[in-house]
């Protein structure tokens, strides 16, 4: 049985990629904390990280919340699988890591500004 962090990865990541069935991950303690480790399906790997990062930023996050619940530090490390349909930042050409970053996009944080957690 897989313990509420690991399910939480599992669960989030299994709704938005394409390939369910090829998620998996694994879970380690240390003194460090609680690491997962995320391996999904090459093609679903766009899913996973998401636009600049977002997606994955955004799971980390909330992977904090329940690990902080739990009193634990937890971290996700995604193995970026080989064939992958990702493309990193440092082999996009500068126009587009411009464009990648959302430097033009104004975002509305009003909403967040007071929230404490």
């Amino acid at each position: 049985m897989a313990e509420q962090d690991q399910q939480f990865v599992e669960d989030v990541v299994k709704a938005i990629v394409n390939h369910p069935n090829d998620v998996r991950t694994e879970r380690t303690v240390d003194e460090r904390g609680v690491l997962i480790t995320l391996h999904t399906n090459p093609e679903d790997m766009g899913y996973v990280i998401g636009r600049s990062g977002q997606t994955a930023r955004s799971i980390r996050t909330l992977l904090r919340i329940v690990g902080a619940k739990n009193n634990a530090r937890v971290t996700l490390k995604i193995i970026e699988p080989e064939g992958s349909t990702h493309r990193r930042r440092d082999e996009m050409e500068p126009e587009a890591q411009k464009d990648e970053v959302g430097l033009d996009d104004d975002i509305d944080t009003s909403t967040v500004d007071d929230l404490t957690i």
